[in-house]
């Protein structure tokens, strides 16, 4: 791909829309560029809370309207080839935009994630689950939020998203190995020589976006390390990394 190309394929690498041979180019590219990767961070949280979506049946009546309306309306032809009008439109939008178009695109395609439980339970999980992605998109759209980019083990990568107004602080992972049963992996913050619990979250290698438990407090970083079911008060193992926070 071309600079032009890799700029513009953040979207389509958060829906793993890539081949193998472009993943592994955007993801090169993605190590020395703060701006995508912060629109990277910024499409996967909203791909996160399109996860509490819930699929509606099309009301009949509105089906029925757009079928009558479209044998009445002539489609436009396209002006320049399809491929050329994406990237076009895509480099005008900015990155918010961006992000809202995935939304829009993504519900309607009908995600849906509701599971059967009782009614109560799903609500009180959908209510925190909605906190959580609202405090974690706050984050990555904060106007101070800085990124870094970083290594980890085992060839996976690393992105924090540091909002010092908010106090908080996001970490975005990728090519994370999966982990065997009754193990996670355990976020950390730095304070010195100190590591204090910033939350887990599991261990099935897909990439995620975290936002870490609790207030920066002045760390000066983070840390990830691999722990039993659960977490624990204190790391077990090496990290996979340390990252230190943007200044």
């Amino acid at each position: 791909m071309s600079t032009a190309d890799l700029h513009t394929a953040t979207g389509a690498y958060v829906l793993h829309a890539l081949s193998p041979a472009e993943r592994a180019e955007f993801e090169r590219h993605l190590a020395a560029c703060v701006a995508c990767a912060q629109e990277v961070a910024e499409l996967t949280a909203t791909a996160a809370q399109l996860g509490l979506a819930a699929a509606v049946p099309v009301p009949a009546l509105m089906k029925d309207q757009v079928l009558r309306r479209i044998r009445t309306v002539r489609q436009e032809p396209p002006l320049v080839p399809a491929r050329s009008r994406l990237r076009s439109f895509a480099r005008t939008l900015p990155r918010l935009g961006l992000a809202a178009a995935l939304a829009a695109a993504a519900t309607f395609g009908g995600i849906a994630v509701w599971q059967h439980q009782s009614a109560e339970d799903a609500r009180t999980q959908a209510r925190q689950a909605q906190e959580r992605a609202d405090e974690l998109a706050s984050v990555l759209a904060s106007p101070d939020a800085q990124v870094t980019a970083g290594d980890l083990a085992d060839g996976a990568r690393g992105t924090v998203i540091v909002s010092r107004a908010r106090d908080r602080a996001a970490f975005v992972a990728a090519g994370l190995p999966k982990l065997p049963a009754g193990k996670v992996y355990q976020l950390w913050f730095s304070d010195g020589d100190a590591m204090r619990p910033a939350g887990v979250f599991s261990g099935t290698g897909a990439e995620r976006v975290v936002l870490l438990d609790g207030r920066i407090d002045g760390a000066s970083g983070m840390g990830l390390t691999v722990e039993p079911a659960g977490g624990s008060p204190r790391p077990t193992t090496e990290p996979l990394g340390v990252m230190e926070f943007p200044a």
